[in-house]
């Protein structure tokens, strides 16, 4: 795993904000104000200063109206057939964690898959998950505890899980280990970013 994070495409989340923002003309206060971030928090980010959590990187991406893809700098021409080696992935991490993008970003269709590497405690956020279309989960180590329409599952290696994302959810890695899981959103809105995920809270 080590071998494969050390090859695979990094992405500079700092140089990645920095550009979607002025690309946008929007200013750090008024993606602070649409964010629901502090300026202070903005800027330690967009410096380099400070890496942020999963949900902070979802509410970032709803604000500026992209999908969190968007920071992997592959927003280019949509193609029906994507395919990609191990080493091409491009991972992005985050507090706690990885998100792996596996080839969603360049495809022309409503699929997008990706993979989390979470440390011990690491959870999505403290608000729930809501967006269009449906959601597959399946753990391929360690553990993942998924709390969907007031119900929690779960996961184990070899589990998994498929719901409707119009349910309200969240997760998180329970376990003292490192999980790793795929998830595939598929079916959602034409012009809605499945990443970019409505949180409530926090």
């Amino acid at each position: 795993m080590e071998s494969f994070m050390r090859e695979a495409t990094s992405v500079n989340v700092a140089t990645s904000l920095h550009e979607l923002r002025t690309a946008r003309g929007i200013s750090m206060r008024t993606l602070a104000t649409k964010s629901g971030l502090s300026a202070n928090a903005l800027s330690m980010i967009e410096r380099g200063k400070t890496s942020p959590s999963v949900s902070t990187l979802y509410k970032l991406a709803d604000a500026l109206g992209v999908s969190i893809t968007a920071f992997f700098g592959t927003e280019s021409e949509k193609k029906q057939v994507v395919f990609l080696k191990s080493d091409e992935r491009t991972h992005m991490s985050f507090t706690r964690g990885v998100f792996e993008g596996l080839g969603g970003a360049q495809f022309a269709g409503r699929v997008e898959p990706f993979m989390l590497t979470l440390e011990s405690g690491a959870a999505s956020g403290p608000g729930s998950i809501v967006h269009t279309g449906h959601e597959f989960v399946f753990c391929l180590r360690g553990k993942l505890e998924y709390y969907v329409d007031r119900q929690f599952y779960q996961l184990e290696a070899g589990d998994s899980l498929l719901f409707a994302s119009k349910l309200q959810h969240k997760w998180k890695n329970p376990s003292n280990t490192v999980t790793t899981a795929l998830i595939i959103i598929s079916g959602f809105e034409e012009g809605e970013h499945p990443h970019a995920m409505h949180w409530k809270n926090g």
